[in-house]
């Protein structure tokens, strides 16, 4: 009789291991709005986008349940031809944010925080985060109206220590554009392979293909059918070398009658952080963290951030910079998991809301 009892209760603890074992994994979930905000400073953009911008927001699992506690924000920007729909499980896409910041914030709860993505999607597929008369002032909307609409509707821990920029590609981009010209609003910038950093070199004898192919399209229609490469051509002119006397897409391209346009290359080579950064340097030092990492397959991005690496070393300001194992999305979601969220987390002001 004993055997048999034996027998039994090895059975159900057996049986109850992988059932336990199940409970142990489920984590604590955040939940995603996905919003509109009307912007006034996207209003009357010459390329008729709609000024009422969708907006993902990520609020941490103890958002509905502790309703007192204030959080930090931490502002992702998407890439090129991205969305914030992609990004928070909307549509289907190569990464998505919520499990990443479900499963850290499970281990971490300390440091949960508010991730807050708007769709920079345009007519062009991509706003550079850049203030045009061509595509509205994006800067601005970032740092302006989208905080203090957060601000204003959720509760935020509403001062720049808590806050963070962070973003992909030309979110990355943007994340520096936008950090070093407020850093009254945000504390702490991290790039993610960014793009756009430095100028490339460009000559009549050796065209890039999407120069010699952006004389030919007219309409809108034909930018849509075009290649990745002349779009990004298009989305980078409507940011840095917008004509509102040109339609019908109101920009001036690089190139006219097969030459290089040397006057609209310089307007380019302005919008590059890397040709600008001694002129931010005040700033960039009032910011209390910066940091940024690039995969090493991604060849010319790490470059960029190996010279952006130098240029903040010259000047001694304290930053995080690693060159990793990858390309430029496949491990992006392991780093925002690894590094990212617990670069915010070590440096961005938590606890209860204090006033400024």
């Amino acid at each position: 009789m004993i055997k048999y009892m034996f027998r039994f209760i090895i059975a159900f603890l057996v049986l109850a291991l992988p059932a336990r074992s199940f409970a142990q994994q489920q984590i604590a979930k955040g939940t995603v709005q996905r919003i509109s905000i009307h912007s006034k400073l996207l209003e009357g953009n010459l390329s008729g986008d709609d000024p009422s911008r969708h907006v993902s927001v990520y609020l941490p699992a103890s958002y509905n349940s502790v309703k007192k506690k204030h959080y930090p924000v931490v502002y992702f920007l998407h890439g090129y031809t991205d969305n914030d729909a992609k990004f928070y499980g909307f549509q289907q896409h190569w990464m998505t944010l919520p499990p990443i910041l479900d499963s850290v914030f499970a281990r971490d709860p300390a440091h949960e925080m508010i991730v807050v993505t708007p769709d920079a999607y345009t007519l062009f597929q991509g706003s550079m985060y850049s203030n045009s008369i061509t595509t509205g002032n994006w800067e601005d909307f970032v740092a302006k109206e989208l905080v203090g609409y957060m601000d204003s509707h959720y509760r935020t821990l509403a001062q720049k220590e808590s806050r963070g920029l962070c973003g992909h590609s030309m979110g990355g981009y943007g994340a520096l554009r936008i950090g070093e010209k407020n850093p009254d609003v945000f504390s702490t910038v991290y790039l993610l392979s960014p793009c756009c950093l430095n100028s490339t070199p460009v000559s009549a004898g050796a065209m890039p293909p999407g120069f010699s192919r952006a004389e030919s399209i007219k309409t809108v229609e034909e930018l849509q059918k075009a290649d990745f490469l002349t779009k990004a051509l298009f989305a980078s002119a409507a940011a840095w070398s917008p004509n509102p006397e040109n339609p019908p897409f109101y920009i001036d391209l690089p190139v006219k009658d097969g030459n290089i346009q040397p006057l609209i290359m310089q307007k380019w080579d302005a919008n590059r952080p890397l040709n600008n950064l001694d002129q931010y340097i005040y700033n960039i030092r009032k910011l209390k963290a910066i940091g940024f990492d690039a995969g090493d397959r991604d060849a010319g991005i790490a470059e960029s951030i190996r010279i952006l690496d130098r240029e903040l070393n010259k000047y001694h300001i304290s930053h995080s910079f690693e060159i990793y194992e990858g390309d430029h999305i496949n491990r992006v979601s392991k780093r925002i998991e690894d590094k990212m969220l617990d670069f915010f987390g070590k440096n961005l002001l938590f606890g209860q809301h204090t006033k400024q």
